[in-house]
């Protein structure tokens, strides 16, 4: 037969459930809380590049893209239309100054130069002749002259007489005024002949003048033509290295074509662009750093292009590395160039996360070891700093490596 269960009993039995109960959600609930940091995204120590905010002094600078060249290269180029006959030495080699580096074919110019050695002689010849000539005429006309002086005054000793006897009685005046006729015409005939004389020697001196000065233009071309030939036998004209060598043994060349490039491969320069927009940045004489990889080199800004091209203006930096292996022709580099200093401004590590002036969210470590992300502004930069604006303190902590990959992530572990 049912026997009725006491009351204490039944309440026992409902509190024995009700706590089996909630432990079990406590339980449960600790196991979430556990699992949620078990899970919680991490990052190792190890893995990033932590910089320290700190207050110091900020060269600042703009960025440009550069080039290095050699800091002096000298270009070969043909004199004539000629063909290479021999070549003396090969791409890459070192040469001294004066030094044979390749021949052309001077056939064609050595027959062109002696003919303008005889055409040279033949003109020498016609300008003596022209000299002759104008010297026989002003002879002829000054005995001519010398003629109508004596003649002149034979008349006027006609007419002196004439006029004597004229006043004894014993002439005529209508014969004085004959002989007088006579000698004004003379007079007139002379005086014609002087004037002819003087305009004859300035013509002569003009024709001659420009004889002489057409003879000193041909002299030039022939001593063109000279240096010409001289050229044609290439030589290195200082030490350096060969970085090009037209070295195709036959092979046709224009006037004007290149032959062959000496460099000085000691010294070097960067040939830099950059936008036209920071033209006011960019002084002749500033400071830049040259970049590459984890190599760096120090140079100061030696020349501005004034001119823009295409949005772009240039400039380039000489480098104050002497000899050093790593540098080369053609190897590709950043260039900085200082154009300001601010003191006192708080500062972090440059690195490939800094893109401008502007807003970042950058992961900052807190006290218990975590990374929290954090909006930061940043200012101005140089090849090593940049500017913080506002969002850090000075000790903080900033992650400045590559962190794309956590970007939908507010905070992360840090482990060892």
């Amino acid at each position: 037969m049912d026997r009725t269960i006491p009351k204490e009993v039944q309440q026992r039995k409902r509190r024995l459930r009700l706590l089996m109960w909630g432990g079990g959600i406590a339980g449960v609930f600790a196991l979430v809380v556990a699992g949620a940091v078990l899970l919680r995204p991490s990052v190792s120590r190890g893995g990033i590049t932590l910089s320290t905010v700190d207050v110091g002094t900020l060269e600042i600078s703009i960025n440009a893209s550069g080039t290095v060249a050699p800091a002096y290269e000298e270009i070969i180029n043909s004199p004539i239309d000629s063909r290479v006959v021999e070549v003396y030495k090969k791409a890459g080699d070192s040469v001294q100054a004066g030094q044979p580096v390749l021949k052309l074919d001077l056939q064609t110019a050595r027959t062109d130069y002696d003919k303008l050695l005889d055409e040279e002689q033949m003109r020498m010849h016609k300008f003596r002749q022209l000299e002759i000539n104008n010297q026989t005429k002003l002879k002829d006309l000054a005995m001519q002259i010398r003629v109508s002086e004596m003649k002149l005054n034979r008349m006027a000793v006609e007419l002196r007489n004439e006029q004597f006897l004229d006043s004894l009685g014993a002439g005529t005046p209508d014969k004085v005024r004959e002989v007088e006729l006579n000698y004004k015409v003379s007079s007139l005939e002379h005086e014609q002949l002087c004037q002819q004389y003087r305009n004859e020697q300035q013509v002569m001196a003009a024709e001659e003048q420009v004889q002489r000065l057409d003879l000193s233009i041909f002299r030039k071309s022939v001593a063109e033509m000279r240096r010409t030939l001289e050229e044609a036998q290439v030589f290195a004209p200082r030490a350096g290295v060969l970085t090009f060598l037209n070295d195709q043994i036959g092979v046709r060349v224009a006037k004007g074509e290149q032959l062959a490039t000496v460099a000085d491969l000691s010294r070097f320069q960067v040939k830099c662009s950059i936008a036209d927009s920071y033209v006011d940045r960019v002084a002749q004489g500033a400071k830049a750093v040259v970049k590459t990889g984890d190599l760096r080199w120090e140079g100061v800004v030696n020349h501005v292009v004034p001119t823009s091209k295409e949005g772009t203006m240039e400039f380039t930096v000489q480098l104050a590395t002497v000899d050093d292996p790593a540098l080369r022709s053609g190897l590709k580099t950043d260039v900085h160039v200082v154009y300001g200093v601010k003191d006192r401004v708080m500062r972090i590590a440059n690195d490939t996360y800094y893109l401008g002036a502007g807003k970042y969210e950058l992961f900052v470590q807190t006290a218990d070891d975590r990374l929290e992300r954090r909006e930061v502004t940043l200012g101005d930069s140089n090849w090593d700093y940049v500017e913080v604006v506002s969002g850090l303190r000075e000790g903080d902590r900033v992650v400045v490596s590559d962190m794309n990959a956590y970007k939908n992530n507010s905070e992360l572990k840090l482990k060892d």
